[in-house]
């Protein structure tokens, strides 16, 4: 597609894949895993794109991996607005993170509203397979709103949902950016009891929809209208 658009001679172009590819690393083995990332972005440059713009990258130093500009745009502000609009009590929640590595996320969503975050520290035996979760913080009698950027196979956000649940909380929301939902992930959630599992389209979630009425969808055109 990339070549077609040079083709017609265009002043620039520019490639908008929201949800960008990466490669999980396995922790026994972080050196010698592959940069998905790397490729496609060498892809894209080789293929005419000028300019790259993505959402919420899973790391940011994918950034990096591009020898041509890349533009990180953040769902927070649509993140902040659903919640305002759609969560009745969202002035007394709390905010919680499903992993250490999102607590800079939770804590600029918890202070742009105002509310108390807290955090669940996971450990992994391997790739996609959590072993033991530790919540760091009280949920007791309280809605919580797990934000995170991501969910695949859905382990993460549905083990941390019971954990939140077990511990006291009233009601459990799931608040995510790139809903890619693999494998087991639609029988998952449908085996817990959140209140709503809520995603941007970012990747299109209307077959994932019919199986699993929790979820729902953000638009994120109006972040994308502010920079095209």
């Amino acid at each position: 597609m990339n070549n077609a658009c040079k083709i017609a001679s265009p002043s620039r172009v520019t490639a908008v894949i929201l949800c960008f590819p990466y490669a999980r690393q396995d922790k026994k083995d972080k050196s010698r895993a592959p940069i998905s990332a790397k490729l496609a972005a060498n892809m894209l440059s080789v293929a005419g794109a000028d300019h790259i713009i993505t959402m919420d990258l899973h790391a940011s130093h994918l950034q990096g991996f591009s020898d041509i500009p890349v533009d990180n745009l953040y769902a927070e502000p649509v993140v902040l607005q659903w919640i305002r609009e759609n969560t009745a009590e969202w002035d007394h929640c709390i905010i919680v993170s499903p992993d250490a590595g999102g607590a800079k996320r939770v804590t600029s969503i918890a202070n742009r509203l105002n509310v108390e975050f807290a955090l669940i520290h996971k450990e992994r035996k391997k790739a996609n397979k959590v072993d033991r979760m530790v919540l760091v913080g009280d949920v007791k009698d309280r809605v919580v709103i797990l934000v995170d950027d991501m969910a695949d196979t859905c382990g993460t956000i549905c083990h941390a949902a019971d954990k939140l649940l077990s511990a006291g909380a009233t009601k459990v929301y799931a608040v995510l950016t790139h809903g890619i939902f693999s494998g087991p992930a639609i029988s998952r959630i449908n085996n817990v009891a959140f209140k709503a599992v809520v995603v941007t389209n970012t990747i299109l979630q209307e077959d994932k929809m019919r199986h699993c009425p929790q979820i729902q969808v953000i638009d994120i055109s109006m972040i994308l209208a502010e920079v095209i």
